[in-house]
């Protein structure tokens, strides 16, 4: 068992130092085939280790060896192996060896493939790092990791100065958040003597509930999962960062990095339980980021811009059901928007690759007899995201509706709406891209192609998994509690406090409220995608140029000038300081640099006349000033 999970761990990391030291003078095909095989075998084991886990056993530890020790408090390098860490592989390797298979066609022609899987692989390292380390230390090196990783792959055509921008804007912007998690972390320690889980789960009963050190420790830790979760106000970085390659977009965008922060504060549920008031402000910033990040992508004309703010409001829906203590309900639509969002994303690169690089959707349209594989599998993720009855996110997306009900109907009715808002701009995005008439110039109608096999059996996959995935964790009104897999799955995780709270809110929920939610939801679905098939597909309207909106269309499209607005109080400010620094050290510093410099060299041309290399005045000087001497010491006396 160790050796297995030993493996899981270095196999990505061998694929970074293959591809990193010798890859570019190796062929691509073996390049991609090595960084694929080695996640997809970390796959493999990690399933094996899946179903050979009992649910109901303690987790299992694995010590690489002892680290430090600070006050009597031992960190060791290990890594911990339960329900949460094996579905969160699972995620990331099976995703991840998709994408990686999905990149050795898509990024075929471009000069740096080698340093493309290298990264990608490096990052697959630190991702596994995070979820897999036995206490928040190695969390933290695995966070820091994703995010240099992010730096790296958003930034991956550094030529173009936009995107290097669009990199440092995520790494900054993530760094905020990062300090939050690491001010939570020293006061953990601080606090319980310990950083790993299960001691720290030990040791709550130090905490008063609701207490100032309690809401301060779950408060900083929410903050490095808003940094890296894309959450109001740390989100404006995501959407930028769909300058990297579409397979970056779908691997850290949509399936793995961006979910840490929902993995955090599951992980550290024994620790957010006591902080009731923490958790009403993860309630109110999901239903904000969820809602103005659906606001945004209505008008968007990106085809990946309206997938990154989709990305963001379903971010927001996971934030919700964790700020109303509906743990599983998060961690399920984690798992199946890991499935129809990397599909999207993946199904998007496969569009653009159709037409040449284009990504403007006005400049798209009639694909779906081009591009046939791609236009199927797009459609079922869009069903997936849409809510489509009994797809993946119609199922995981409902649970999070019914436990915001259970709270209070008022967030039930913002998150409905939201919801209404999330099929209408997915389903503008497919007519536009897929019906009418084709928009493009004659050369990229020309070029229009499927993508090769190796692009198009991950869409199919992806697509399945899509339609099945929500199987998983079925309502108990038509699974009756006993076929609810990742709910028993998961159980053995949250303390009694959070199930009983739970509990206790959805029993007050009649059968018959649920089952009219359930239908007004269906409802909702079709009226949407009525409405819009008779719009984009049957009329056949386009939108215009952007310069051309008003009203909320234009604050839509203009993302209610939030990037405005941060560049003018922080960028600009930022940007007057350090020409304000520059001016000092330029005016004051150098000048006074200067003056000590000139002044040293005066004295040295004035001492340069008295040193002149004569004996005879070196003699007179020597006599003259020991006859003073000797003068003054007669005075004295």
């Amino acid at each position: 068992m160790e050796n297995l999970i030993f493996t899981i761990i270095l196999l990505p990391l061998v694929g970074f130092l293959i591809n990193g030291l010798f890859g570019k003078k190796m062929p691509k095909n073996l390049v991609g085939g090595i960084a694929t095989l080695v996640v997809f075998a970390a796959f493999c084991i990690t399933f094996y280790l899946f179903l050979n886990f009992d649910k109901d056993s303690q987790p299992y530890i694995v010590r690489a060896f002892e680290w430090f020790r600070v006050n009597g408090m031992q960190v060791n390098f290990s890594f911990h192996i339960d329900q949460l860490s094996l579905m969160m592989m699972m995620i990331i390797t099976g995703i991840g060896s998709l994408i990686h298979l999905y990149s050795i066609g898509y990024m075929h022609t471009d000069s740096g493939f080698h340093r493309f899987f290298a990264y990608l692989n490096l990052f697959i390292f630190m991702m596994l790092l995070l979820v897999m380390g036995s206490n928040y230390v190695i969390l933290f090196i695995g966070w820091e990791g994703v995010g240099l990783c992010s730096y790296l792959l958003i930034g991956f055509w550094y030529k173009n100065k936009e995107y290097g921008k669009a990199a440092r804007k995520a790494f900054i912007m993530n760094r905020i958040g990062d300090l939050g998690l690491l001010m939570g972390i020293f006061m953990i320690a601080f606090h319980t003597n310990a950083l790993d889980y299960l001691s720290v789960a030990q040791n709550v009963t130090r905490f008063e509930a609701d207490g100032s050190t309690i809401i301060f420790i779950c408060a900083s830790l929410f903050i490095g999962a808003v940094g890296k979760s894309a959450q109001v106000p740390l989100y404006t970085w995501l959407p930028d960062a769909m300058a990297g390659p579409t397979p970056v977009s779908a691997l850290i965008h949509a399936a793995t990095m961006v979910t840490a922060g929902v993995y955090l504060v599951f992980r550290s549920n024994f620790l957010f339980t006591l902080a009731p008031t923490v958790m009403d402000g993860i309630l109110l910033v999901g239903l904000l980021t969820a809602l103005l990040a659906a606001f945004y992508a209505l008008r968007q004309n990106d085809i990946k811009k309206v997938l990154a703010y989709s990305t963001v409001s379903q971010l927001g829906f996971m934030f919700v059901a964790l700020g109303v203590g509906a743990y599983t309900a998060a961690m399920f639509h984690l798992m199946t928007h890991a499935f129809f969002k990397a599909l999207l994303f993946l199904g998007s690169g496969s569009v653009i690759h159709a037409m040449s690089g284009e990504q403007d959707m006005r400049m798209m349209g009639g694909l779906k007899d081009k591009i046939k594989i791609t236009h199927i599998t797009f459609l079922i993720g869009t069903f997936a995201i849409a809510g489509m009855p009994f797809f993946s996110g119609m199922i995981s997306k409902d649970e999070i509706l019914i436990a915001a009900w259970a709270k209070s109907p008022v967030f039930w009715v913002i998150l409905f709406i939201i919801a209404a808002m999330t099929a209408t701009y997915m389903f503008r995005l497919y007519y536009l891209t897929f019906h009418g008439t084709f928009r493009g110039t004659e050369e990229q109608k020309h070029h229009l192609h499927e993508s090769p096999s190796n692009m198009t059996l991950p869409l199919v996959v992806l697509a399945i998994l899509s339609v099945i995935g929500g199987f998983i964790n079925l309502p108990h009104i038509i699974a009756h509690g006993d076929y609810s897999k990742l709910q028993q799955w998961l159980s053995p995780l949250l303390s009694e406090n959070i199930k009983n709270e739970m509990q206790a809110g959805l029993s007050g929920i009649s059968l018959t409220t649920e089952l009219i939610l359930l239908a007004l939801t269906v409802l909702m679905f079709f009226v949407v995608w009525f409405i819009s098939r008779n719009k984009y597909a049957v009329k056949k309207a386009v939108p215009v140029a952007e310069e051309h909106f008003t009203g909320w269309e234009k604050l839509s499209a203009k993302k209610l000038y939030i990037d405005e607005l941060y560049n003018a109080l922080f960028v600009k400010t930022a940007e007057g300081l350090g020409r304000g620094g520059k001016m000092f050290d330029t005016n004051i510093l150098d000048k006074a640099v200067d003056f000590i410099g000139e002044g040293a060299e005066d004295s040295g041309k004035s001492m340069k006349r008295l040193q002149n290399g004569n004996v005879e005045n070196y003699v007179l000087v020597m006599s003259l000033a020991i006859g003073i001497i000797l003068i003054v010491n007669f005075l004295l006396q």
